[in-house]
């Protein structure tokens, strides 16, 4: 068995559903820089941008770890997903956006079902190498 096919398809799965979070945040940044043209304090808008294009190349950057198989890009995901938990609590709570936030909440809890399935278990340890 190659190496390539040691790794188990949740860990691509998850590492595909990932990466579209950070698409997500790197297209907010360029929304940004869209809005940053008609906005007031340019400099304000356009740093903030910045901010998210940094977080969501970090995120694209660790969905794409794990679908190439890459076990560093676990844990990085894991924390990822436990603030856009906390990101999915506030929208069903108090920010009244019920169905964004259950909608965002589903989304995070089968990633983070896939994160800690058997076999990424499994192969997270390196209990599956021969």
């Amino acid at each position: 068995m190659t190496k390539e096919e040691q790794v188990p398809r949740a860990v691509r799965g998850a590492g595909v559903l990932t990466a579209l979070q950070g698409l997500a945040g790197v297209v907010f940044a360029v929304a940004l820089v869209v809005r940053a043209f008609s906005a007031p304090e340019a400099g304000n808008v356009l740093g903030e941008a910045a901010y998210f294009a940094v977080l969501g190349a970090g995120v694209v950057a660790t969905g794409g770890g794990l679908v190439l198989g890459k076990h560093w890009a676990r844990t990085p995901s894991v924390v990822v997903q436990l603030l856009l938990l906390g990101v999915a609590w506030y929208m069903y709570g108090p920010s009244g956006r019920q169905l964004w936030g259950a909608l965002l909440g589903l989304y995070v809890v089968g990633v983070l079902a896939l994160l800690f399935s058997n076999p990424v278990r499994r192969w997270a340890l390196g209990l599956d190498e021969d």
